[in-house]
């Protein structure tokens, strides 16, 4: 058996098929963070202000960016063989201000380190 051969049943070359969804998700993750952020303002600036233009415009704006960060997280637990409620709590942790960044920390640590999860 030759060392490529090995490699590929240890979890090496599994941890470079994991390489692209793995940025992918933790630049989503960082956008979803930020963008929920903004939109938490804008709310404070509807509710508190009384003025609702920024958040008409900015919610939908926020809600084409949490889909995209749905897609790709669920498409690295598809590559990363995640239990289902892993998954579940990778998609919630974008719902919350703050959490995704927590998520996407905990999230590449685990696929860094367990590449076969």
């Amino acid at each position: 058996m030759t060392t490529s051969q090995r490699d590929d049943t240890t979890g090496t070359a599994r941890e470079g098929t994991l390489r692209k969804p793995l940025l992918r998700f933790r630049i989503a993750a960082m956008v979803t963070g930020i963008g929920l952020l903004v939109l938490v303002a804008a709310m404070v600036v509807r509710y508190g202000f009384g003025d609702a233009t920024f958040s008409e415009v900015y919610s939908p704006i926020h809600g084409v960016i949490y889909m995209a960060y749905l897609v790709l997280a669920v498409d690295l637990g598809l590559k990363a063989r995640w239990p289902m409620w892993h998954t579940v709590l990778v998609l919630l942790a974008g719902c919350v201000p703050l959490l995704s960044f927590v998520a996407e920390r905990k999230v590449t640590h685990r696929v860094q380190q367990h590449p076969a999860y």
